[in-house]
């Protein structure tokens, strides 16, 4: 196989995931669905190859479980499970951001500044806008600490909680507002911009206390079968 047909196969196999990874966020795919290969295939537009290399990428993610023979199912999401990766999450955020604000580059620096001056100049953000933001800023940060192991453990960790945060501003009152979440990450990027570690890391733990507050929210006002359409049967 030539260089290109690779590159060209690899390259479908991360729009596929891309764009799976997208679907799961946004409970397009809902969480605790069985779906076929042929399914994904569809809502994808891509041939079966990419896709069935995605799902193993996504399921290697702890975001998908595949079943032999019989498709997929989309990961439920597990709020008790979400609060101890949190703890995880909260361990890398601090170290990660910590390392971008001082490893940042002045090409970085100035990426930064000008995603920091978009979020204090927009107004009215939706959830699927500042989404874009959010996964822009995660790879930006991972970009500026140059260590590659960080982004295959990050990532996944970024798109459990990316649902998350999808479904609690879509379906929880307290949720409508992005300004706290927005001024979260603005006050991050600024620490990242200070090039002082010990404020990085504090504007990162207060981001993480952020998300560890919509946990309880989650729980106590949104059906079981938002976070498992399978529930949707055993409901009285």
């Amino acid at each position: 196989m030539s260089n290109k047909t690779s590159n060209a196969g690899q390259n479908l196999l991360d729009l596929a995931y891309d764009k799976l990874e997208e679907l799961i966020v946004t409970c397009e795919l809902k969480p605790g669905s069985h779906l076929r290969i042929q399914d994904l295939q569809t809502v994808t537009g891509f041939n079966r190859m990419p896709v069935y290399q995605a799902t193993t990428r996504l399921a290697a993610d702890t975001l998908m479980i595949i079943h032999p023979r019989q498709g997929v199912q989309i990961s439920p999401i597990d709020l008790s499970r979400a609060s101890l990766l949190l703890d995880l999450r909260r361990d890398l955020e601090r170290f990660v951001i910590s390392l971008a604000s001082q490893r940042a580059s002045d090409a970085q620096r100035s990426q930064f500044r000008h995603i920091a001056n978009l979020l204090k100049t927009s107004e009215s953000l939706t959830i699927s806008e500042f989404n874009a933001y959010d996964s822009k800023i995660d790879q930006m940060v991972l970009s500026a600490c140059g260590e590659p192991f960080l982004q295959y453990t990050l990532r996944p960790l970024h798109t459990i909680f990316r649902r998350i945060g999808w479904v609690y501003h879509s379906y929880t009152a307290g949720g409508e507002s992005l300004d706290s979440t927005v001024e979260g990450h603005i006050t991050v990027l600024d620490a990242i911009l200070s090039g002082k570690p010990e404020q990085a890391a504090l504007a990162s733990d207060k981001l993480i206390d952020f998300v560890k507050d919509m946990l309880p929210v989650l729980s106590d006002e949104l059906p079981p079968s938002v976070f498992d359409v399978r529930m949707e049967f055993k409901q009285p």
